[in-house]
């Protein structure tokens, strides 16, 4: 009703009808006009539209459960996949089109008829009265339609939000106090000299039979008088949680300030927040809720931000082992992180979670894997404090000992590039094949000076992984506390490159065989060492390639 196209495209016989619709609808909240069950009221303007994919003629027609306030204030109605446009489109006598029918678990048994349906059908399926998209499945249809949409100029992508009224109030004793206060005149907002209202200390805060607010029940903070006399009542449930999330983290900057929620220059300096980690099921109310509150604070001058979070990274979820659902009291599948720490330790559960899976990737639980990763601490444990006696340096000890500084090395700088990039899964992987590496260089002719090297590192890459185990070493080996705060093992680029890199042989595009190369050569000399090699020379059988490919520390591929 509010878009500003309305007054435009009503036709002059429309106008009388279309006006009253409007007046009617100006009275109605957002919340009753898109309520759901609500009766669908509606007027047509007397004008068309075209369709830009088909050509055909749309009747335009202005209903108030449209609001102007989300998209565009305009849509395009697809009564048979949609419950409010299925109710409108019946009361005025619409044409219903089906365009998805149902298949797999999710089908109502049958082919969906507009004619017979007394229900919209918004669940999966594939395209149907779709044109060249018949048969898509509606997994991949969206992106498929606007890629063709914008492809030929008809449309173009475009993400919309809506912020839905928010039920901000519980009847519970924790929680913000609301403040508010009831008159016989209506409600006074408590002075802004008086906020904030506090919690009153209570020796019980269970929530009662009447079903009000604990709060409700202890008159001293109900029952307050006005500046100007009159007595009220104060406002007795509290904000949600949700409330305190959306602006904790400006707390945090200034945590002990007693005279504001935060001061402007320390939120300025400390914040937006660099690295947010939370669960995508926040994505649709704790993470906008935070964002709408951090705008309105800009708008207001307390923050020069308009985002909260500069970057957000979202876990995946532990399932229960079958890997069918999520981990859950109800369900009374959980596994309590107190009962696998009694068995295995809680270095090994934390290692275990890290290694388990990727990050953003949920995961079924298996306390059997622990096993793995117990041995591996353990292994970790007799490398460092109980290392085998080596072989004496002889003649082969500088080369072992640059083989071992280069896994040294490389080890810090993928462990190193992984953890930023939230990699934990890989971080625990490289480290099993560092520590495999450490046990074998006990038996080689390897100078002390190198091995320590290499277990210091190894220890200092633990400490986040394994906390508690890395600080007993540290202090069984007489180090100064902690090793929580040492510096993070620097990494050589020179001592971690390869020495020599493994080149596949293609014959045509066919791998024939596999050289390894010194990394220094450069592309001519690689080419000529391949060509020199029996598995070419065998293919080659005397002629001369037609040509030569080259994919640097890669590939040789001789086309012939």
């Amino acid at each position: 009703p509010e878009h500003p196209f309305v007054a435009a495209l009503t036709a002059a016989d429309c106008k009388a009808e279309v006006e009253a619709y409007l007046s009617e609808a100006k009275k109605k909240s957002d919340m009753d006009r898109t309520a759901e069950g609500k009766e669908k009221t509606g007027v047509f303007t007397g004008a068309h539209a075209v369709n830009p994919v088909n050509g055909e003629r749309i009747p335009i027609w202005v209903a108030d459960y449209v609001l102007m306030g989300y998209g565009t204030g305009a849509i395009m109605a697809v009564p048979a996949h949609d419950q409010r446009d299925f109710e409108f489109a019946r009361k005025f006598g619409l044409p219903i089109r089906v365009v998805i029918q149902p298949t797999g678990r999710d089908t109502p048994g049958h082919s969906l008829d507009s004619q017979a349906m007394d229900t919209a059908w918004p669940g999966e399926g594939v395209m149907v009265q779709s044109g060249p998209f018949d048969g898509t499945s509606t997994d991949v249809a969206v992106a498929k339609v606007t890629a063709w949409l914008e492809e030929t100029g008809r449309g173009k992508r475009a993400v919309n939000y809506k912020l839905r009224d928010w039920g901000i109030s519980r009847q519970r004793y924790w929680g913000t106090p609301i403040p508010i206060v009831h008159t016989a005149d209506g409600e006074v907002a408590v002075p802004f000299e008086e906020l904030p209202v506090r919690l009153p200390d209570v020796p019980h805060y269970e929530p009662t039979d009447s079903g009000e607010s604990p709060l409700a029940t202890i008159p001293q903070f109900v029952n307050v008088t006005l500046p100007d006399g009159r007595p009220g009542r104060r406002e007795t449930d509290t904000m949600g949680t949700f409330a305190c999330s959306s602006w904790y983290f400006l707390r945090f900057t200034d945590p002990k300030n007693s005279q504001a929620a935060f001061d402007k220059e320390q939120a300025a300096y400390w914040l937006p927040v660099d690295m947010y980690v939370g669960g995508a099921e926040h994505a649709v109310m704790h993470l906008l809720y935070a964002r709408f509150w951090t705008k309105v604070l800009h708008d207001l001058g307390y923050v020069p931000f308009l985002e909260p979070f500069k970057r957000l990274r979202n876990q995946g979820m532990i399932l229960a082992p079958d890997g069918k659902e999520k981990m859950s009291k109800s369900k009374g599948n959980v596994i309590t992180p107190d009962e696998v720490v009694a068995e295995w330790s809680a270095d090994a559960l934390r290692a275990y979670e890290m290694f388990i899976s990727d990050f953003e990737q949920a995961t079924p639980w298996n306390t059997n894997g622990l096993a793995g990763t117990h041995r591996w601490l353990r292994r970790v444990w007799d490398i460092l404090l109980n290392p085998a006696s080596r072989p004496v340096p002889d003649a082969a000890t500088d080369q072992v000992d640059r083989g071992l500084r280069r896994w040294t090395h490389k080890t810090i700088k993928k462990v190193s590039q992984d953890i930023e990039g939230f990699r934990f899964n890989t971080v625990i992987s490289s480290l099993m094949e560092f520590t495999n590496a450490l046990y074998d260089m006990q038996k080689q002719p390897v100078s002390n000076a190198a091995f320590d090297e290499a277990a210091d590192a190894l220890l200092l890459m633990l400490a986040p992984v394994a906390p508690f185990m890395a600080e007993e070493i540290w202090q069984f080996k007489g180090r100064t506390y902690s090793v929580h705060q040492q510096p993070w093992p620097p990494y050589d680029e020179a001592l971690a490159a390869d020495e020599v890199i493994t080149l596949v042989l293609q014959v045509n595009g066919k791998v024939r065989g596999r050289t390894a190369m010194p990394v220094s050569l450069n592309e001519r000399q690689a080419i000529d060492a391949a060509l020199r090699s029996e598995a070419i020379q065998r293919h080659l059988q005397g002629r001369s390639p037609k040509k030569v490919v080259y994919v640097p520390g890669k590939l040789v591929n001789v086309v012939i």
